[in-house]
């Protein structure tokens, strides 16, 4: 699995460039950066998320409607 730094300028880059269309979903993702962990890593990483334990989690995702997804 790539670190969260490296998914993540992989995200932006795609959608950057028109890979990725915004708004989008796991299956968008993982079509786009060829990962298999796209369905966690998106709620994940989404404003609003109480991450396990306390434990926040960086918010780079806004979620639009359940598991469609746009970059914050």
């Amino acid at each position: 699995m790539l670190h969260e730094r490296e998914t993540m300028r992989r995200i932006r880059e795609a959608v950057k460039n028109g890979t990725l269309a915004e708004p989008f979903r796991a299956a968008d993702v993982k079509r786009a950066l060829k990962i298999d962990y796209a369905g966690v890593f998106l709620p994940k990483h989404r404003v609003g998320n109480p991450g396990i334990k306390g434990k926040k989690n960086t918010e780079h995702f806004v979620l639009i409607e359940r598991g469609l997804y746009r970059l914050k």
